[in-house]
């Protein structure tokens, strides 16, 4: 292209334009912001990885079949894409529909750390008495298909809302109680069971369950042995066992307070090393 072309180019350049890039390059940078953190990511990359590369071999090589299998395969993948990123695109409606339009709200801190307290204070009694529970932190990716599962409640976080849940053989103390923010949003809710943690005979459903929503989401769980009264917190597909009250609270203030670098990732790991 020479430099009258380009020249040229930009002489057509006008404020809607420079309009209609912006929305553009906003609405992808919604789209990825969406999928951070899921298994979205590692979908996305694995079919741009595959067109480049189709697309890279039929301009060097003069393949012919090949080159028409890829120009019939794009209308299916068009449509494959919004059932393979279908839990991203529900998520994205749900947040629209929660705080408007290309709006995030992210919830004070306070909100957090009272959260946090509440939660703390009801696994330690929980543990004390024995009770088994299973308590899931919605964080950045939705949980409304295992929402939909269970109870639906929407109320006040309490440390005694979660004892009359998990009193034993009450309606709703067998399965999830899900926490979106400083409310919960439901209780008895099914989880899927890790597959990883099958082999090992000291977790039962309880901690298998935790284990496999955090597989799938970037969700936090914490799980109360109703044997032995240990209490365990579940992340990426990780278990951290024999928590206290101080303990859980430190683990659950890095995990579940809003973004800070690698607070995450340091507690993460400090918990490991502690681990007995």
């Amino acid at each position: 292209m020479s430099l009258s072309d380009i020249l040229w180019t930009f002489s057509r350049f006008n404020g809607l334009s420079v309009i209609d890039i912006l929305l553009v390059a906003l609405f992808f940078y919604w789209l990825l912001f969406l999928i951070r953190g899921t298994q979205a990511v590692q979908l996305l990359r694995g079919i741009i990885i595959i067109v480049l590369l189709s697309f890279l071999v039929t301009s060097i090589f003069r393949l012919t079949a090949f080159s028409w299998l890829i120009r019939n395969s794009i209308p299916a993948l068009l449509v494959a894409i919004p059932v393979i990123f279908q839990p991203e695109l529900r998520r994205a409606l749900e947040r629209l529909g929660r705080t408007g339009f290309l709006i995030n709200r992210s919830p004070h801190q306070n909100t957090f750390e009272r959260a946090i307290g509440q939660i703390c204070e009801a696994c330690q009694r929980l543990s004390e008495r024995r009770h088994g529970a299973l308590i899931v932190l919605e964080r950045e990716t939705g949980l409304q298909k295992h929402v939909d599962t269970g109870v639906k409640l929407d109320a006040l976080l309490t440390s005694e809302l979660l004892l009359t849940i998990f009193f034993p053989n009450t309606a709703l103390h067998d399965g999830a109680v899900i926490i979106r923010e400083d409310r919960v949003i439901a209780a008895a809710c099914i989880l899927p069971l890790s597959e990883d943690a099958m082999a090992d005979p000291h977790l039962g459903l309880r901690h298998r369950a935790a284990v496999g929503i955090t597989e799938q989401s970037d969700a936090i769980a914490i799980a109360v042995s109703e044997e032995t009264g240990t209490i365990s917190i579940a992340r990426n597909g990780r278990i951290i066992r024999h928590l206290d009250e101080k303990r859980l609270y430190k683990v659950l203030r890095a995990f579940y307070r809003p973004w800070t670098g690698q607070a995450f990732y340091k507690a993460f790991i400090s918990g490991f090393k502690s681990q007995p």
